[in-house]
C-alpha cells in the first residue's frame, strides 16, 4: 500500500521538527534569575543538575533585597532544554529576567576580546 504525498510530506515535516530539536540543544545557559530566599541556592542548584541534559550549575548571588534574591545561574550540559530548566525555576518560586549568554551547536565557542571591547568600556 503507497503512502499518501500528504503522509508523506508529513513524515517528512516530522523527520525535519525531530532534527532540528536534536540540532538545536543547548550546551551553555546564563540566566539572570529573581528567586525567594528560599529554596536555598544550594537546594536551587541542586534541583536543575538534576535535569536531563545538565551536567553542571553554578549559581552566584550579586543582590539580596528583604523578600528575594538576584543571582545570575550558569548551566552547562549537552542537551540543555530551555523550556523545561525556565518550568523548574518557575516551580521553585524564581522568575527569568533574562537571558544573558547562549551557547548552542557541536561545541562552545568562547568570547573574545577584540579592541572594540576595550573602548567601549572608557
Amino acid at each position: 500500500m503507497q503512502a499518501s504525498s500528504m503522509e508523506r510530506n508529513s513524515l517528512k515535516y516530522l523527520y525535519l521538527q525531530m532534527y532540528l530539536s536534536r540540532s538545536t540543544m543547548l550546551r551553555r545557559l546564563v540566566l539572570d534569575v529573581l528567586k525567594p530566599h528560599n529554596p536555598s541556592v544550594v537546594e536551587l542548584s541542586q534541583a536543575l543538575s538534576k535535569l536531563k541534559g545538565i551536567e553542571g550549575v553554578n549559581i552566584i548571588t550579586y543582590e539580596i533585597d528583604q523578600k528575594v534574591e538576584n543571582v545570575k545561574i550558569i548551566i552547562g550540559g549537552q542537551k540543555i532544554d530551555f523550556e523545561i530548566v525556565k518550568k523548574r525555576l518557575e516551580d521553585f518560586g524564581a522568575v527569568v529576567h533574562s537571558v544573558d549568554e547562549v551557547a548552542a551547536g557541536k561545541r562552545i565557542i568562547e568570547e573574545v576580546r577584540t579592541p572594540q571591547d576595550r573602548s567601549a568600556r572608557l
